[in-house]
């Protein structure tokens, strides 16, 4: 008699989709900054765009940033390194470069 195969169950890709976090952008920041002070669209949008780029100036100078309740933005430095090609396992000098560090406050992490 011959034996009887197993059927397997099929796999439900979409619960993990479903699953997936939806993206905040500036724009959903700045339209809800609008509603909930009564201003134009436009201006919390300005006012958001100047935070970037006053965030960007003072990073590029070396600045440490705190925003309480949030955390701290600096930059640190990486040191020059040796490091392997994936692909062909050869061992491949990186150079030194700078990084965007971001350190959570305590408040942050205790309301995640």
């Amino acid at each position: 008699m011959p034996a009887k195969k197993a059927v397997a169950a099929p796999k439900k890709p979409a619960a993990a989709k479903a699953a997936a976090q939806p993206t905040v952008t500036l724009k959903h920041l700045a339209a809800e900054l609008a509603k909930n002070h009564d201003l134009p669209k436009s201006q919390a949008e300005a006012v958001l765009g100047d935070l970037v780029a006053l965030t960007t100036k003072h990073l590029k100078k070396g600045d440490k940033i705190r925003l309480t309740g949030l955390g701290i933005l600096q930059v640190r430095k990486r040191a020059a390194r040796m490091g392997r090609n994936p692909a062909t396992g050869a061992a491949i000098k990186i150079k030194a470069s700078k990084k965007v560090a971001f350190r959570p406050s305590k408040e942050l992490k205790e309301a995640v």
